[in-house]
C-alpha cells in the first residue's frame, strides 16, 4: 500500500522524505526468489536466439547497403521495422499490445526527431552520450503517454535528455580535478536557480544553453517546481560523487540512500519537465520508479563498478557476499513500486505499465547472466530458466551490443532525414 507524505512539501524536503520511505521499502523487501513468469525450455531458447540473430543480421545488412536514395531508404525503413517487430514478438515474447506501443508512430517519430536534433545541436556529441540521452527521451515519452499528453520532443524533453549525459560525464571524468568539479557544480547550481552566470568553457556553455532551452518553455515564476526538481537532481548528483571517493567511508545505508536519491530525483524531474505539474501520488510513483531503475542499472554495471571503484548497493556487497538475495530484493522492491502506478489511471495505462514492468524484469534477469561470478551456481541456473536466451548467448553478444545500438540509431536518423526531405549522406 502506498504511504503518504507531507503534501505540498518543497522539493528538497519531498526528496528527503521519499528517500527515507523507499529505503524502508528496500529494507523490508523479501530476499526469496520471486515469481518471474514463464520459463523457457532449451529448444525454446535456441529458437528465440535464432530470431534475435536474424534481426542483428538484418541490421548489419541495412547499415552496409551501397545505395542511399529515397526509395532505398523507404524500403530499408520498412524492412527494419518489420524485422524489429518479428524480433520483439518471436525473440522476446512481447505481446502484440506491447509491440504496438514500442513501434507506435509517435514513439518512433520522437526517437528519430531527437537523434536528428541532437546531432544538429552538437555535431561532436559522442555515441555513448547520444545513446544515454535517447534512453531518457524514451522514458519521458512514456510519462507523456501515461499523463495523456502528446508523445513528442518538446524543448524541455530535448534539453533535459542531453543535460545529464553532459554533466554526468564531466563529473565522472578522472582527468578533471575535484576543485574544478566543485567550482562547476557551484556555477551550475546558480544557473539552475536562475542567476546570471557566465560559462567558463565551451562544454559549460552547452550545458547552460540547455538550461536556457528549458526556460524558454517554462516560465520560472509560473513553474517553480520544474526548476526545483532540476536543482534536486543536481544536488543528488553532487552527493553521488562520494560514491567514487575511496576515503568517504560510506556505510551500506549511506550508499543505498545516495543511489535512491539520484535515481528517484532524476525521474521526478522527468515528470515535471514533461507536464509542468504533478499530483502528490504521481510524484511518489515517479520517484520510486526512478529509484528502481537506478538499482537495475547498478546491478547491470556491477562488474564495471567493481573495476572502477564506484560504490553501489551491489558493488559494495559483492566484496563480502554473493548477490542472490540483493537481486531478489530488487525484484520485490520494484513490485512494490509498481503497485502505486494507479495514480495515472489503470484503464488508460495498463498495457504500458505491464510493458515497463516486463522490461525491467528482463533487464535484471539478463544482468545475472552477464555477471554470473557474483552469484551462486544454483541461482544462475534458476534465473536462466526465466530468460528467453541462454546466458552464454548473452555473454557472447555483450561486447557487440553497443555497436548494434548505434547502428539502429544511425538508421533511425537516416529514416528521419529522408522523411523530412533533408539531404541524405552519400
Amino acid at each position: 500500500m502506498c504511504a503518504a507524505y507531507e503534501p505540498g512539501s518543497p522539493i528538497h524536503m519531498l526528496v528527503e522524505e521519499l528517500v527515507q520511505e523507499f529505503a524502508g521499502i528496500w529494507r523490508t523487501s523479501g530476499a526469496h526468489v520471486p515469481q518471474l513468469g514463464a520459463t523457457y525450455s532449451a529448444d525454446g531458447k535456441l529458437s528465440r536466439e535464432a530470431h534475435l540473430q536474424q534481426f542483428l543480421q538484418t541490421l548489419e545488412s541495412l547499415q552496409q547497403r551501397n545505395t542511399r536514395d529515397r526509395s532505398d531508404v523507404a524500403e530499408a525503413e520498412a524492412v527494419f521495422f518489420s524485422a524489429l517487430r518479428k524480433c520483439l514478438t518471436s525473440g522476446l515474447d512481447f505481446e502484440d499490445d506491447h509491440v504496438d506501443i514500442i513501434l507506435s508512430h509517435d514513439f518512433t517519430e520522437a526517437t528519430q526527431e531527437f537523434l536528428t536534433k541532437a546531432r544538429r545541436f552538437d555535431p561532436a556529441i559522442g555515441s555513448d552520450d547520444i545513446s544515454q540521452a535517447c534512453r531518457n527521451v524514451w522514458v519521458m515519452n512514456v510519462w507523456q503517454r501515461m499523463l495523456d499528453l502528446p508523445v513528442e520532443v518538446t524543448p524541455a524533453v530535448f534539453a533535459y535528455s542531453l543535460l545529464y549525459p553532459y554533466t554526468d560525464n564531466y563529473l565522472d571524468d578522472p582527468e578533471i580535478s575535484a576543485g574544478t568539479k566543485t567550482a562547476f557544480n557551484a556555477r551550475l547550481s546558480q544557473r539552475l536557480a536562475g542567476a546570471p552566470v557566465g560559462a567558463v568553457s565551451s562544454r559549460e556553455q552547452i550545458i547552460f544553453d540547455l538550461v536556457g532551452i528549458i526556460e524558454a518553455q517554462y516560465e520560472r515564476s509560473r513553474h517553480r517546481r520544474v526548476f526545483d526538481s532540476l536543482l534536486a537532481i543536481h544536488r543528488a548528483q553532487q552527493k553521488s560523487l562520494r560514491l567514487l571517493d575511496p576515503e568517504a567511508s560510506l556505510s551500506e545505508e549511506d550508499v543505498l540512500e545516495i543511489s535512491l536519491e539520484k535515481g528517484g530525483a532524476s525521474v521526478l524531474a522527468d515528470g515535471y519537465l514533461v507536464s509542468g505539474s504533478l499530483t502528490e501520488p504521481q510524484e511518489r510513483f515517479l520517484f520510486g520508479y526512478g529509484a528502481y531503475l537506478q538499482l537495475a542499472d547498478d546491478l547491470q554495471d556491477v562488474q564495471t563498478d567493481c573495476d572502477s571503484g564506484l560504490l553501489t548497493v551491489f558493488s559494495q556487497a559483492s566484496t563480502h557476499s554473493q548477490l542472490d538475495a540483493l537481486t531478489n530484493r530488487t525484484y520485490h522492491f520494484g513490485n512494490t513500486v509498481m503497485e502505486c502506478a494507479d495514480c495515472f489511471g489503470a484503464g488508460r495505462s495498463s498495457a504500458l505499465l505491464n510493458l515497463m514492468k516486463r522490461s525491467v524484469v528482463m533487464l535484471l534477469t539478463g544482468a545475472v547472466g552477464l555477471a554470473e561470478r557474483f552469484y551462486s551456481e544454483s541461482y544462475v541456473r534458476e534465473l536462466e530458466t526465466y530468460s528467453p536466451f541462454r546466458f552464454s548467448f548473452l555473454r557472447k553478444h555483450r561486447d557487440n551490443l553497443p555497436g548494434y545500438k548505434m547502428s539502429a540509431m544511425k538508421l533511425l536518423q537516416e529514416f528521419e532525414a529522408s522523411n523530412a526531405g533533408s539531404p541524405l549522406d552519400p
